[in-house]
C-alpha cells in the first residue's frame, strides 16, 4: 500500500510510520523530516500552519506516489489557555492545523485515491477501497469529560469528527472510506507539554499499534465511524 501519514516526527505519528514501513510504502510528513529518515519512509518537510498544500506539498507527494491507498491525518496543534485568555489568533492557529489543513490535504489527495466504483461493485463495496483516517480526541466527543484550557483544541477535534461523518456520506460508493479514531489519554510529548507530570495509561507505541491495524483494514468494515480509543467512558 501507498500510505501518507502527517504529524510523523514524534508520538503516535512517528510510531505509526515505523510500524507501517515494514510492509508498506510511506510518505511521512512533518516539520522535522530528518526524524523520519528510516528504511521504507519518504520524509517530507511541511508546516501545516503556514505552508501551501496545493503548491508546495502536493507536487512533492506526486513525485513519489502515483496513487494513494491510505491517508492518516494525524498532525495536530494544541494550545492550553483559560478561555478568557485565549485569543482569536490562538483559535485560528488551532483550527488551521486541526481542521482546515486536514480538509485541504484530503481534497488534494482524493484524486490520487480509488476512482469511483462501477455500478456492479457499489453494493459489494470493493475490498480495494481507499481509506482516510482522521485522528481526533475524546475531547471532541459529545458528552465526554472536558478539561479547562482546551476550548480551542477540543472544539477543533469536534469539528474534525463531524467533517469525517460528512465526507463518509458524500463519498459513499465512490471507493473511499472515511473514519476517525478519538484518542483518550496517550503518553506523548504533546500531552506532556499540556499536562506536565501527568501519566497516561497508554503509550504512543501502543496507540500506534491500534492506529496501524485500523488504517490498513478499517475501511473493509467501517465508513463514517468514530472509534473511541480510551480506557474510560465519556
Amino acid at each position: 500500500m501507498n500510505i501518507i501519514i502527517t504529524g510523523a516526527s514524534r508520538g503516535i505519528g512517528y510510531e505509526t510510520a515505523k510500524l507501517l514501513s515494514a510492509e508498506h510504502k510511506i510518505i511521512a510528513i512533518s516539520r522535522s523530516a530528518e526524524k523520519n529518515k528510516l528504511p521504507g519512509i519518504t520524509a517530507l518537510d511541511f508546516d501545516f500552519e503556514n505552508g501551501d498544500i496545493t503548491k508546495e506539498l502536493l507536487p512533492e507527494i506526486k513525485k513519489h506516489f502515483e496513487s494513494v491507498d491510505v491517508l492518516v491525518n494525524n498532525a495536530a496543534a494544541l494550545i492550553k489557555k483559560p478561555f478568557d485568555k485565549i485569543s482569536r489568533k490562538d483559535f485560528e492557529k488551532i483550527f488551521s492545523v486541526n481542521v482546515f489543513s486536514i480538509a485541504e490535504l484530503t481534497q488534494a489527495v482524493i484524486p490520487l485515491m480509488t476512482s469511483p466504483l462501477s455500478h456492479a461493485d457499489r453494493d459489494l463495496k470493493s475490498r480495494s477501497t481507499s481509506h482516510v483516517l482522521n485522528i481526533a480526541s475524546m475531547g471532541g466527543i459529545q458528552g465526554s469529560m472536558k478539561f479547562p484550557g482546551l476550548s480551542a483544541y477540543s472544539s477543533s477535534k469536534g469539528a474534525l469528527i463531524t467533517l469525517t461523518e460528512c465526507l463518509a456520506e458524500e463519498y459513499k460508493g465512490k471507493g473511499i472510506s472515511f473514519n476517525c479514531i478519538a484518542l483518550g489519554s496517550v503518553q506523548t510529548e504533546m500531552l506532556g507539554e499540556a499536562f506536565p507530570g501527568f501519566k497516561a495509561p497508554v503509550t504512543a507505541k501502543e496507540a500506534a499499534e491500534f492506529v496501524t491495524q485500523f488504517a490498513i483494514t478499517g475501511q473493509k468494515y467501517f465508513n463514517g465511524k468514530i472509534l473511541q480509543m480510551a480506557l474510560s467512558t465519556p
